[in-house]
């Protein structure tokens, strides 16, 4: 057992599932970090245990001045603040369900043990699933669904992803902290679901742009998609409305980026450019029937007046 793992609280739902993400290389739009963030601050989730650095992380790489290290912030020569790597564990509970939300720093050494000590949280926590989170950059159009793909440590998993509009991923290549744990998960036969989303990014360097790359740092949309999959697939009915907001906020943000770019830049041809990627994009929309039925009942019920 790792002595890295801390936890001061025992859940105690019958029901508990866990939510994964990292600051890391796979996390396009902030799938990866910001997701987890903003679930513990919208849920208000306690944090209920942690992962000591315990040797996971470089001080520094030689010729490379501050690429890993630690910041340390003075104020007339008191050290008021060391940031150091963190991997933190949070808690909620919904509708009798409880959902341990993991954020964390992606390893730069003994991927093994910190892998193991994550399972081993998953063991003392009696979780019945993860679910992993990550982002990739691609180039498709801001204003439609996110493509999401998946992978699952668990052959009985399949079918159950074939019914949530996802593409099952044949990448071969460097593993991310996602991928890695996936494989690990499913050797100690613990069920394990790795959600990346692509998120657009359109690449300006043909062109005298300071700016060469517009990508989307927060991806409003993309964390939407993911999450009412998430919620769908293990019943737990958080409210997405903000993050159905914001979506729309980005759209309206981009579209304002794109207009001021066709009349300051507009040799770059950025809406025409935009409009083909729309035409040759496929979307694929996850809007399940008993969701949405589920959603209108609630509606027609909140419209009747209790004496009637």
């Amino acid at each position: 057992m790792s002595v890295a793992l801390e936890l001061w609280e025992q859940p105690q739902e019958d029901e508990i599932y866990m939510i994964v993400g990292w600051r890391q290389w796979a996390d396009a739009g902030s799938v990866s970090s910001g997701l987890p963030q903003y679930l513990i601050e919208q849920t208000k989730a306690k944090q209920i245990g942690a992962i000591q650095n315990d040797g996971f992380y470089l001080f520094q790489i030689p010729g490379t001045h501050d690429l890993v290290r630690p910041v340390v912030n003075f104020t007339e020569g008191y050290p008021d603040r060391l940031e150091t790597q963190r991997n933190e564990l949070y808690y909620t509970s919904h509708q009798g369900r409880g959902v341990v939300l993991f954020i964390g720093d992606e390893p730069h050494l003994d991927v093994e043990r910190y892998v193991a000590t994550i399972l081993q949280a998953v063991q003392k926590l009696k979780v019945k699933r993860i679910i992993g989170l990550g982002g990739v950059y691609g180039e498709l159009p801001y204003n439609k669904e996110r493509i999401v793909s998946s992978i699952y440590s668990m052959n009985n998993l399949k079918a159950e992803l074939t019914d949530l509009a996802v593409n099952l991923s044949d990448y071969q290549g460097g593993a991310s902290i996602g991928s890695y744990l996936c494989r690990r998960a499913g050797d100690q036969g613990v069920e394990y679901i790795y959600f990346y989303a692509f998120v657009p990014t359109y690449d300006l360097s043909s062109t005298n742009q300071v700016g060469n790359t517009i990508r989307i740092e927060n991806d409003y949309m993309a964390w939407l998609g993911i999450m009412k999959r998430v919620n769908h697939m293990l019943k737990l009915d958080l409210d997405l409305s903000d993050l159905e907001q914001k979506s729309v906020h980005l759209i309206e943000l981009m579209d304002s980026k794109v207009e001021e770019l066709d009349r300051s830049e507009p040799q770059l041809g950025m809406r025409a450019y935009l409009d083909r990627l729309a035409v040759e994009f496929n979307e694929i929309e996850f809007n399940p029937l008993d969701d949405v039925w589920e959603e209108e009942l609630r509606r027609l019920f909140n419209k009747l007046d209790p004496d009637e």
